[in-house]
């Protein structure tokens, strides 16, 4: 059983300043967001001046702010890096995700810095070898079960952030270069070309096809919502969700599901506010290819290789087909409704259509791309009801705040801070209940204020007599007052100095992604010896991994060589463009490699 009075970090993705202002309101205790450059969302950037909107917004109510620098880097992108860590920590962001060694081998001003997942953190060794240098929070590789996460946590004295939901990559985090390799785009550079969700044929050394056309390497997505207290009881501090590329809808779903179940864990956040929600967050109805607990639950299929789009929610089957119309058998009680979108899996792969009416339970298709048989199973991947209410939610974060009325004095206190408006001496109410009446009916209006008076008490027998305006324009100046009183009592960590320790990972060639000079002497510093430069910089490609998985193609396709072990046929991967890649695979650490050609 989980301690309630643990306090842990509900992390959220922002596209762009709007994505982030709705995840706060729908509870996240923090937010990650792309600056102008150098962050591994190339299409996911932001000016510094929404990103400072976004941090005056945040600390209001204590909520952090992090900014993704998480590229590797040339030697002219690093020393302008590093003067965007300057503008964002004078802008007052509270931590910068970071990459590339360089950057920890550059002045940089006194900021926290975190080591992304890009950094391919998934030992204890290499945690330490973090710790030692100074740095307080790594993010962990996805791919971690319970019990390595635990052996981290026991031996290592970082703040930890896992992720917990949204997309999975197939490869490790930073060891993945085949999006460079097959059209120069760099996923260690902000550029994947997701070359895991493109088509496969599985074909061994004499050209027999196993596998023909499948999506091989596209996964399903995390769900770690049954892990949760599992991992709050290991000591995780940071429970991140993935999708910088998402759209406002899936933000507020996503993460007010989670901050709902957080708060049944934990009693306490590190952000403040009450969150007034007036819809229900449903992670069936939201962007999903169909999930899976990865390597933190049971052995489970974690693939998606029918489709890498998502299918949303499951209805249930096909129970007669007309040329006109459907009925389903539905698994629970589901209401149908014109232009919910429907789809479902062909010889093709996804396809899908728009509802154009219904009657009783009959289900007619806006078109008919193929005869539905019975027993075709239906998920709907557009539930426009429930788009439309998250669209136009008014979901708000508000600071609970508490007015105190004197006869010459108005105080208003958050609990933590207050502000007091003295009362120029005048009358008192004649009809003090009217009085109070007004003043309660002023003070409780919110407008735009991120306040909400949930108590107005009333310390004296005599009841200033204010008018109506006045007493609106004493509640708009004092919670003007009590923000920016907020914004000056936040408290910003400061980063640590930055030393060097002993490197003492086993793999110190290209997949260390050094990239410039400066991470070039980092590692020297760090007893790193001989260095070779990342592939994005010296091209080489040839013979080398391009891609490291935990998940395996034969375990998938139940051909582990562990169960099969006179089974040693090579595999390779062929893509639709006739190229082989070699697959090796890894049986001590149930690891798989793609080879480049």
């Amino acid at each position: 059983m989980v301690n309630k009075s643990k306090t842990v970090e509900l992390l959220a993705p922002a596209q762009n300043l709007q994505c982030a202002i709705a995840a706060i309101n729908s509870g996240a205790d923090a937010v990650y967001i792309g600056a102008q450059n150098f962050g591994a969302r190339k299409n996911a950037a932001n000016n510094l001046n929404d990103i400072k909107k976004l941090v005056e917004f945040a600390h209001k109510f204590n909520v952090k702010i992090y900014v993704t620098l998480n590229t590797i880097l040339d030697d002219d992108e690093l020393k302008k890096a590093v003067e965007m860590t300057y503008k964002l920590d004078e802008i007052g962001v509270d931590a910068i995700i970071i990459q590339d060694m360089g950057l920890l081998n550059s002045k940089l001003p006194d900021i926290d810095l975190a080591m992304s997942t890009q950094c391919n953190i998934r030992t204890k060794e290499k945690v330490k070898f973090f710790e030692n240098i100074g740095i307080k929070r790594v993010i962990l590789a996805r791919e971690l079960s319970l019990n390595q996460i635990k052996e981290i946590k026991d031996n290592t004295n970082v703040e930890l952030e896992c992720f917990i939901h949204g997309a999975l990559c197939v490869s490790y985090s930073g060891q993945c270069y085949m999006s460079a390799y097959i059209g120069g785009r760099s996923a260690n550079r902000g550029e994947c070309a997701q070359a895991c969700r493109k088509k496969y044929s599985l074909i061994d050394s004499k050209g027999n096809i196993l596998v023909k056309d499948k999506y091989l390497l596209s996964l399903k997505d995390f769900c770690a919502k049954d892990y949760l207290e599992d991992l709050i009881n290991i000591g995780v501090k940071s429970f991140k969700i993935e999708g910088r590329l998402k759209d406002e809808t899936y933000v507020k779903n996503v993460v007010l599901f989670y901050r709902d179940l957080i708060d049944k864990i934990c009693e306490n956040k590190t952000s403040e506010g009450v969150i007034l929600k007036d819809f229900t967050p449903n992670l069936n109805k939201t962007f999903n290819r169909g999930y899976t607990s990865y390597f933190l639950g049971k052995n489970e299929d974690i693939t998606s290789k029918e489709t890498p789009k998502s299918k949303g929610e499951y209805l249930g089957k096909v129970s007669s087909n007309n040329k006109n119309f459907i009925t389903i058998d539905f698994t629970a009680n589901t209401t149908i409704k014109p232009q919910d979108g429907l789809c479902y899996l062909s010889k093709d792969g996804l396809k899908g259509f728009l509802v154009n009416k219904v009657i009783g339970n009959k289900i007619y298709p806006n078109n008919f791309q193929d005869k539905l048989m019975q027993g075709t199973e239906i998920y709907r991947n557009q539930d426009k009801d429930f788009e439309s209410k998250i669209k136009n939610s008014k979901t708000k974060r508000v600071i609970l705040t508490a007015f105190k009325i004197k006869e010459n004095e108005i105080i208003l206190t958050d609990g933590l801070n207050e502000i007091s408006h003295k009362i120029t001496k005048g009358d008192f109410a004649q009809n003090k209940e009217k009085m109070k009446e007004n003043i309660e009916k002023c003070f409780k209006k919110t407008a735009d204020s991120i306040f909400y008076a949930s108590e107005i008490t009333f310390l004296s027998e005599n009841i200033p007599f204010l008018p109506i305006s006045q007493l609106n324009e004493i509640r708009r100046k004092m919670y003007l007052a009590l923000e920016n009183l907020r914004l000056k009592n936040y408290k910003k960590n400061k980063g640590g100095k930055i030393k060097y320790a002993n490197y003492k990972e086993t793999n110190t060639d290209y997949r260390l992604n050094i990239h410039n000079k400066k991470a070039c002497e980092f590692y020297q510093k760090c007893n790193v010896n001989p260095i070779e430069f990342s592939v994005e910089k010296t091209g080489n490609y040839k013979g080398k991994e391009i891609m490291r998985c935990k998940y395996c193609i034969r375990r998938s396709l139940n051909i582990c060589l562990k169960n099969n072990p006179k089974n040693k046929e090579k595999l390779f991967l062929k893509d639709e463009k006739n190229k082989k890649y070699p697959l090796v695979f890894d049986c001590k650490n149930c690891e798989m490699a793609i080879i480049a050609p």
